[in-house]
């Protein structure tokens, strides 16, 4: 019993960052200044452009195939949680993909 709470805490904090980082990326935008183009930095190893969200979607990616293991349908609550996870999973990388 304490796996499905840790599992819910799990979710719910994963739906929480993806409904928070559109919201704070909505917010007002600084004035862009003109910058003199600097030489490139050395690759030492790729980052993704937003790490936040990239870890956060791997979390995501982790419930939702723990969930998909999980014994027993908790009266159609796990599927709902699945689905809930697929629409925050593709929100997340929406913003993935923004500059």
């Amino acid at each position: 019993m304490k796996q499905i709470g840790y599992l819910t805490l799990l979710i719910v904090a994963m739906l929480i960052l993806a409904i928070a980082f559109p919201v704070a990326a909505s917010g007002p935008k600084a004035a862009a200044t003109p910058t003199v183009a600097a030489a490139p930095a050395p690759a030492a190893s790729p980052m993704p452009p937003h790490p936040r969200i990239h870890d956060a979607l791997e979390e995501m990616h982790h419930a939702k195939e723990h969930l998909e293991h999980a014994e027993g349908e908790f009266h159609g609550h796990r599927a709902k949680a699945i689905e809930h996870l697929d629409a925050a999973i593709h929100e997340a990388e929406i913003c993935e993909r923004e500059p």
